[in-house]
């Protein structure tokens, strides 16, 4: 874009977490070198997700708490742009708000932390794996129902704490999230995607801005990472119409393979006693569209059921 026609300032909104600081710090690293002489600032915040950590997320409004804030920021003018790891933004927008920028996904893998087992199948019984995640807790129970679930809130930093004061026998993190606090030593072993598929954005940084920010639109068109961009949209797609939330054990997995589309996709009971599956394959330019395909998919195998016994247990 010309110079005369952008911004000559922009404010990254951001959570204050190590992690989210991070994702800011290198969109703002991106944006200098993609434009010198542009101004950057990142304004940090908590967010009401990050003030309540003594309840689980789906009892409490779910990830969209993450962002809330950031959102509102943006429409009061006091900052231009909020970068979200993809997993974490609601799968529907508020008005005025798009998703202007996917970077390129990272390892989408979930990552299995322990100070004495190798993996979760070597764990022995009535072990405590912790997780924030409905999703993992799922498929941890669908695979090792002897093990025991519990619930681990908080920044990647007070996580690997309570696993260091032996509160866990092991958790289980996004293996992006460690790799970028430059934490990669701490991966005890990573879960392959056929064993815990990965959450829906996982791995990807999201740019989000205000649909009228057409010069903001222009300005972060360089950040968008082609195939990484196809292959969330397919995942959001498929979360949005079975209703993807924290309270929804669901996950997504696209890639794109010898030119087509490839996703992966399941949704299931908390206890694991139910896990659905669905894998299709379809045109990496209609990505929503195989989205919807491997939602209905999953709904003529029952995800339906499974979703009225969450909403009315």
């Amino acid at each position: 874009m010309s110079a005369k026609s952008r911004p000559t300032k922009v404010i990254i909104a951001s959570r204050e977490s190590l992690l989210a600081m991070w994702q800011a710090e290198h969109i703002q690293t991106r944006l200098r070198t993609l434009y010198p002489g542009l101004e950057v600032e990142i304004l940090g915040m908590t967010t009401q997700g990050d003030r309540i950590l003594d309840v689980t997320l789906n009892k409490i409004g779910g990830k969209g708490l993450f962002v809330k804030e950031l959102e509102v920021a943006m429409e009061e003018g006091r900052a231009d742009i909020a970068v979200h790891s993809s997993k974490d933004v609601p799968m529907q927008l508020p008005d005025g708000f798009t998703l202007a920028a996917i970077g390129e996904r990272e390892d989408a893998r979930d990552a299995f932390v322990s100070n004495h087992f190798t993996d979760l199948a070597t764990l022995p019984p009535n072990s405590v794996v912790g997780t924030s995640s409905l999703r993992r807790e799922s498929q941890i129970r669908n695979r090792f129902p002897h093990l025991t679930v519990k619930p681990l809130r908080g920044n990647v930093q007070t996580r690997l704490r309570k696993l260091d004061e032996d509160q866990y026998d092991a958790i289980i993190l996004a293996a992006a999230g460690l790799r970028r606090l430059g934490l990669t030593d701490r991966i005890t072993s990573l879960l392959s995607t056929e064993d815990s598929l990965p959450a829906v954005g996982q791995g990807a940084l999201a740019i989000e801005c205000r649909t009228d920010r057409a010069d903001l639109l222009k300005l972060l068109a360089p950040l968008n990472h082609a195939d990484t961009a196809i292959c969330v949209r397919a995942e959001r797609a498929m979360s949005r119409v079975l209703g993807g939330s924290c309270q929804v054990p669901l996950g997504g997995f696209a890639e794109v393979v010898e030119g087509k589309l490839k996703l992966r996709a399941f949704i299931a009971l908390p206890d694991g006693s139910r896990l659905l599956h669905t894998t299709l394959t379809g045109s990496r330019d209609k990505p929503e569209a195989l989205g919807q395909a491997a939602a209905e998919a999953l709904m003529l195998q029952g995800a339906g059921d499974i979703m009225q016994q969450l909403t009315h247990p």
